[in-house]
């Protein structure tokens, strides 16, 4: 990035780490011994203002910005700003919060509990449609060429998951250029990550539509978030209050995850794997350009 916010507002972050793998023996259908790598799971309670708020259980790759996405997602603060640091400390599994202000009705507002889809998370604060009328998506269309990019970007990339499965992936693109790729236990904790990390960017940066309709094409998308679970109603109304007016999942989508997508405007593609997808809402947000000469089959969906 170019550029960032007032550096005054920014919360103050610690840069904690943790292996993401760690090796077990494991034995096969032979008998045979063998070293494999599994995913280092690990819990991290998080205080807000000294009050515990929620344990997460997460790989730990980027813990501050998992927090602060989650509060973000959770709105229990409205923007960056009102976050004076985060500090996490792994002895502890323990991720310290101060707010400048604190956070008004704090009790109110988490005393109730939903429990969610979401592995490796477990509930969510409130009404999951709370304030979903009042977002805005940008216009732009997402092109059938720069899906295809995506897709093959996420296929290409060195992951975890290859090296040692049970993980799921997101990522936030720009136009076809992947801007960060995070991997968790849970797919809400990674749209949390990219959530945070987010919040402590200039949203400016990135192609106008007056750019893109100077050389003679719709304006396209600015960002695009892919994900490797299914669109449930919470990651599309997630992605929705990131400003992302476009979701590519390797998965489905959930009879609610539809509905907000309907309702906020969002173009949610699934069943994104090599030249196939699924267009489930707003398809006239996606310019076929890249249409295949002949029809593919389709995966069977269990």
């Amino acid at each position: 990035m170019n550029s960032s916010p007032t550096a005054a507002v920014l919360p103050q972050l610690s840069q904690a780490v943790a292996p993401l793998t760690r090796s077990v023996e494991v034995v096969d259908e032979f008998g045979q011994r063998s070293a494999v790598s599994i995913p280092a799971e690990r819990d991290l309670t998080v205080y807000v203002d000294k009050r515990e708020l929620v344990t997460l259980m997460t790989l730990g790759a980027h813990p501050e910005w998992l927090v602060l996405g989650y509060l973000l997602n959770q709105r229990l603060v409205g923007s960056v700003g009102e976050i004076a640091s985060i500090q996490v400390d792994w002895d502890v599994s323990a991720a310290v919060v101060t707010t400048r202000q604190g956070i008004d009705r704090i009790e109110e507002r988490t005393a109730r509990k939903v429990v969610t889809t979401g592995c490796g998370q477990g509930s969510v604060f409130g009404g999951l449609m709370d304030e979903i009328d009042r977002i805005r998506l940008p216009e732009g269309v997402l092109r059938q060429s720069q899906l295809y990019a995506i897709v093959n970007a996420i296929r290409l990339k060195e992951s975890t998951y290859k090296s040692a499965g049970s993980v799921h992936a997101c990522a936030l693109f720009r136009g076809d250029q992947l801007q960060l790729f995070v991997e968790d236990v849970g797919r809400h904790n990674a749209v949390d990550t990219i959530a945070g990390w987010l919040a402590l960017q200039d949203p400016s940066v990135g192609a106008s539509a007056a750019e893109a309709s100077a050389a003679q094409q719709p304006p396209g998308l600015d960002k695009v978030f892919y994900t490797t679970g299914r669109l449930t109603s919470e990651m599309v109304i997630k992605s929705a209050q990131m400003g992302v007016a476009a979701v590519v999942s390797r998965s489905g989508i959930t009879q609610m995850g539809l509905e907000v997508a309907q309702r906020v405007g969002l173009c949610a593609v699934g069943r994104a794997t090599n030249r196939h997808f699924l267009c489930y809402a707003h398809p006239q947000r996606l310019l076929l350009d890249a249409v295949p000469s002949t029809p593919l089959t389709s995966p069977k969906t269990p």
